[in-house]
């Protein structure tokens, strides 16, 4: 039985971006638990060429819509690139999710063999529907939501592997 590319996407990202904004409530209470100043952790980064952790949940959001809208013929839905705080980035992620909800399934199903482009400033990249979400899409989301989840453990949040599971 095949799977639809509906559900190898919408549901995926949305289950991750919740979990994401789980991670991120607990680095907020942490924040506070420990008087640390929010911006401390939200601007962190692992290394210094590395974009910060307010960075990778914006990431992770553009991965998740990005994919949808280039499978789906769908119009861009811009969010400009401005959180800071923990609220801002739930702000982020629930627009993100709002947006996920509202895509009609037959939008994504049955376009696994349409030609999906990815406009960068490196140049063009042509993909499949399949293989859009299959080789790029999925790996850079899942890249983001782990780069947030290791800034924040880094940092001393005490996170655990079933924290960017979710509840399973």
């Amino acid at each position: 039985m095949a799977t639809d590319l509906y559900d190898l996407t919408v549901p995926v990202f949305i289950r991750g971006l919740r979990n994401l904004s789980a991670i991120l409530e607990k680095g907020a209470a942490y924040a506070e638990e420990k008087g640390i100043d929010p911006l401390t952790l939200t601007q962190a980064r692992l290394t210094q060429d590395m974009a910060p952790l307010a960075a990778q949940v914006q990431y992770a959001s553009d991965s998740a819509k990005g994919a949808v809208i280039r499978i789906g013929g769908l119009d861009p839905v811009p969010m400009p690139d401005t959180e800071q705080s923990f609220a801002d980035l739930q702000e982020r992620i629930g627009k993100t999710v709002a947006f996920l909800e509202s895509v009609p399934r037959d939008r994504i199903d049955g376009r696994e063999d349409a030609q999906v482009v990815l406009r960068t400033p490196r140049g063009d990249f042509s993909f499949t529907g399949r293989s859009h979400v299959l080789g790029f899409s999925m790996p850079n989301f899942h890249f983001h939501v782990t780069m947030a989840y290791a800034l924040l453990r880094q940092a001393g949040v005490p996170l655990g592997k079933l924290d960017y599971l979710g509840g399973l």
